[in-house]
């Protein structure tokens, strides 16, 4: 009885470490989309072509594989 009492023991010793390493991770992950404020100025440059590469697609009644291809080649070249 007292060898399983301290297998337990060791268990819960064991998994309280993962619980507490995964609670820091994800503090630290809410930390890193504050520093990023400077990204919607990019993203919305960004944008633009790709509703301009969209409208395109759309022109020419592309679909599925052939659609994305197109939009692709068409991100490369704006």
């Amino acid at each position: 009885m007292r060898t399983f009492a301290l297998a337990l023991a060791a268990a819960l010793m064991l998994t309280a470490g993962g619980a507490y390493a995964a609670e820091t991770k994800s503090s630290d992950a809410t930390a890193k989309p504050a520093a990023t404020a400077t990204a919607p100025k990019a993203k919305a440059e960004r944008s633009e072509k790709s509703k301009k590469c969209s409208a395109d697609a759309d022109a020419k009644g592309l679909h599925g594989k052939p659609r994305k291809q197109f939009r692709k080649a068409c991100m490369k070249a704006a």
